[in-house]
């Protein structure tokens, strides 16, 4: 009995996934800036709940306000991760960059906003990581990520 339920503990062991959140400029803020857009609740609470609730995969978390740490982050992520769930922020309409990293990481990635952006500012409704990414979910709160980590896992 003992050599069964070790057996079936290293099966879920090697089913776990390792998926890699990266979240853009200004989203450390989340949980303080804008709540009427963004919510009450922190990025740090949430990622540590997110963690428990999709236990026993790993769920990594990078955040920074620079674009070209996001992009060392995107390049160094291929070899260890299933996939990737990113949040570009303000990025994301503007960096052709990291729309080439994705490209190149080899990895399903799942472009994620908070907000709904198609209905914000008219500079939002573009994206250059989407051509890059399985898919697109916005408008769900911090729920997308969820949603996001369930599809990645899921494949």
């Amino acid at each position: 009995m003992l050599m069964k339920v070790f057996v079936y503990l290293l099966q879920i062991h090697s089913m776990s996934k390792r998926i890699l959140i990266i979240n853009g400029p200004n989203l450390n803020l989340v949980g303080t800036r804008q709540p009427e857009i963004y919510g009450n609740l922190s990025m740090d609470t949430f990622i540590k709940e997110l963690r428990e609730k999709n236990k026993p995969h790993e769920i990594a978390y990078y955040q920074s306000n620079i674009e070209g740490e996001l992009i060392n982050k995107i390049q160094l992520c291929s070899t260890n991760y299933h996939g990737l769930v990113i949040n570009a922020g303000a990025y994301t309409h503007t960096s052709i960059a990291i729309g080439d990293a994705l490209a190149s990481a080899g990895l399903p990635c799942i472009e994620v906003h908070i907000s709904n952006i198609a209905a914000r500012e008219s500079f939002r409704h573009t994206s250059f990581l989407t051509p890059h990414c399985k898919g697109l979910i916005m408008g769900f709160g911090l729920a997308g990520y969820q949603m996001a980590v369930h599809f990645l896992i899921s494949q």
